[in-house]
């Protein structure tokens, strides 16, 4: 049975079945899980050579259990991954006031859940917090149980349905409104983090990314994301064969093994973590690079 106390879920799949699998099983171990209603947005194949394992993929949603309820919706036609998740979360927060989000290549601790419905319970009237979110980078220095960041981030996240109302879709108008500000260095993390890159990659149709668009409405509002001192989310798509995902093993990170008891904070940014994250960027930066070089030199050297 569903209870109104726990927020609901929205999975979003394509054609990783590996990752799905591993996603729903991890989600599973959340005792939160048996209480909570999940979405399941599932995208149809982008070309004929994709249909099989969109095809794999859809059989084994069908097959779920072990949730309050379930909804699948299975797109018709193909709809992109920054589309399908704008439309759904659009969907979802229309008949809830809560939602929590996760794509097909994250493995969640067990406790993701009770840490993500614990903070929405928490921040609800704090209407400067934009959103909850479960993974946290690997830094290089002891963190608080929770702390804020400026914006918004993808990898697990949760929000509200009047948080989710600030969306802009138009990513030259939220570029605009970042350089007459001057904001673009504090919104890149001095350049890099990739996020101008990325804005322009939208504007010129190169990429279509959702979540660049997320991150910078909130960041323009002075909107600000909770993230817990350790990770409640590993992402394991960066294996290449994901849509917009790289080999690289920067973002690698251990998995919160007990649960959170969170507290509320002062909303506002912890200068020496935005500093240290902002070296974590630049390190992953030189580390990706290093990456990229040694696999074209082994290629180039291959007989």
């Amino acid at each position: 049975m569903v209870n109104d106390k726990f927020s609901p879920i929205a999975l979003f799949v394509y054609k990783r079945l590996a990752h799905t699998k591993q996603t729903v099983e991890s989600l599973l171990l959340n005792a939160e899980a048996r209480n909570s209603k999940l979405y399941i947005f599932s995208d149809a194949a982008r070309t004929p050579r994709d249909e099989s394992a969109v095809s794999e993929v859809r059989k084994y949603i069908d097959s779920i259990t072990g949730f309050a309820d379930i909804i699948i919706i299975k797109q018709e036609q193909n709809k992109g991954l920054a589309n399908s998740i704008i439309s759904g979360v659009t969907d979802v927060l229309a008949k809830n006031e809560t939602i929590i989000v996760v794509e097909d290549d994250l493995l969640l601790s067990p406790f993701f859940l009770r840490y993500m419905n614990d903070a929405l319970t928490l921040y609800q009237a704090e209407k400067t917090v934009a959103s909850i979110h479960g993974y946290t980078y690997p830094l290089k220095i002891e963190l608080p149980e929770t702390f804020f960041l400026r914006g918004a981030d993808c990898w697990g996240w949760a929000t509200w349905k009047d948080r989710w109302d600030l969306f802009e879709p138009d990513s030259a108008k939220l570029l605009a409104e970042i350089q007459k500000a001057n904001l673009e260095d504090v919104f890149d993390y001095g350049g890099y983090a990739g996020n101008i890159k990325m804005l322009c990659s939208q504007i010129s149709g190169k990429i279509d990314s959702w979540a660049v668009r997320w991150h910078a409405a909130n960041f323009l509002a002075n909107k600000f994301t909770l993230f817990p001192g350790i990770s409640f989310v590993q992402n394991i798509g960066m294996d290449g064969g994901g849509t917009h995902s790289t080999l690289t093993d920067v973002f690698k990170i251990k998995l919160a093994a007990a649960p959170l008891i969170i507290t509320k904070k002062q909303i506002m940014e912890n200068e020496q973590i935005v500093l240290a994250i902002k070296d974590y960027f630049k390190a992953s930066r030189l580390s990706i690079l290093t990456r990229v070089i040694t696999r074209v030199r082994k290629l180039l050297n291959h007989p």
